[in-house]
């Protein structure tokens, strides 16, 4: 169950910047973020047992640097039952291409069938038009199964924000790989509205190609959401 999760308003690049105008004014950047869905669904499996998220969240900035922690319910039949990340890394841009070089703790309360893992990230986007393309690799060297095992994730991304409206199309393919068992393919796709500059909405197709044979935590769903960052 560890390494199975699905920010769904990481595809919304647009709406990602909400908040950008408070952090101006704070030390090291600071924003704050809160929101819900009616799932908690990371990379096509849900974290919730197909039941409502809610979550929150902390960012600072420097330059190229980043950190933060972001906090989400979570149900995984056990009595796991919150979940708390920490992250950091670095964002440079070489010429058109914005990199983001990080690495993320996933931990959990209530944890007795050792659920966390670390992840190491290297991802980059580029700029077309109103659009953005991107692509991400993350790796664990400790993830979820018969002792520690390395478990890898494949995506290509993208982005649009539809000209002269609040409006943003964005969607995303991805391919997650476990050394020896429960390889998986993908995708979702959906449409985010930008409220106000800090308030976003978004609603989100998601599918697996293992609907049928992994179980209803893989099946495909509509999930909405809603994010303001301040």
């Amino acid at each position: 169950m560890k390494s199975l999760k699905l920010s769904l308003m990481a595809a919304v690049g647009s709406l990602a910047l909400a908040g950008a105008a408070h952090a101006a004014d704070r030390p090291l950047g600071l924003t704050f973020n809160a929101g819900g869905a009616t799932d908690y669904v990371f990379r096509g499996v849900s974290q919730t047992n197909n039941q409502p998220e809610v979550f929150a969240g902390a960012d600072i900035s420097s330059g190229i640097f980043y950190a933060g922690t972001w906090l989400s319910n979570v149900d995984f039949g056990d009595s796991t039952d919150t979940e708390y990340d920490l992250y950091a890394g670095i964002k440079p841009v070489v010429g058109p291409v914005t990199f983001d070089l990080g690495v993320i703790r996933y931990g959990y309360t209530k944890d007795h069938n050792d659920w966390d893992y670390w992840e190491f990230k290297a991802a980059g986007s580029v700029p077309a038009g109103p659009a953005t393309i991107g692509a991400a690799f993350y790796y664990s060297p400790n993830a979820t199964g018969p002792g520690n095992i390395d478990a890898y994730y494949y995506e290509l991304n993208a982005a649009y924000a539809i000209p002269d409206t609040k409006f943003s199309l964005s969607g995303a393919v991805g391919r997650q790989e476990y050394e020896g068992f429960g390889d998986y393919t993908t995708w979702n796709a959906g449409v985010g509205y930008a409220v106000t500059d800090s308030v976003g909405l978004d609603f989100r197709y998601i599918d697996t190609d293992k609907s049928n044979s992994f179980g209803k935590l893989y099946k495909s769903r509509f999930v909405a959401s809603v994010k303001a960052t301040f």
